[in-house]
């Protein structure tokens, strides 16, 4: 009899444990039915047009900001280019001062050091 309770209880528990599995079974199918319809609901037509469309009105957002962005560098380009060439010309012209003031300097130089000889020799 004692065996006979042993085998109704494993049997009682294969049920269980069968019954439990089945259930699992039936909760993860149900799982994946509903993970399923939310990957199909979200990859829906509808849904991929408006990525799209919000893709083409980023790119035009992106293209405006790119187009305003090169015009002004382009400025900002020729300001640079218009103030060196006003360097340049300042420095020209300061160069062309410095030159005339050496021409000068270097006359006087001469002149100086011509009578400090000629009074040094007497001649």
């Amino acid at each position: 009899m004692a065996e006979e309770n042993t085998n109704k209880e494993k049997k009682d528990i294969v049920e269980n444990v069968k019954e439990k599995a089945n259930e699992f079974v039936g909760d993860a199918k149900e799982a994946l039915d509903i993970a399923k319809d939310k990957i199909s609901e979200t990859l829906s037509e509808e849904n991929i047009e408006k990525v799209k469309q919000k893709t083409e009105e980023y790119t035009e957002i992106a293209k405006e900001k790119a187009a305003e962005f090169a015009e002004e560098a382009k400025e900002t380009f020729n300001d640079l280019k218009e103030n060196a060439s006003e360097l340049a010309g300042e420095a020209a012209e300061h160069l062309v001062d410095f030159a005339e003031e050496a021409k000068e300097d270097i006359k006087e130089v001469t002149e100086k050091s011509k009578n400090f000889f000629q009074r040094l020799f007497n001649k």
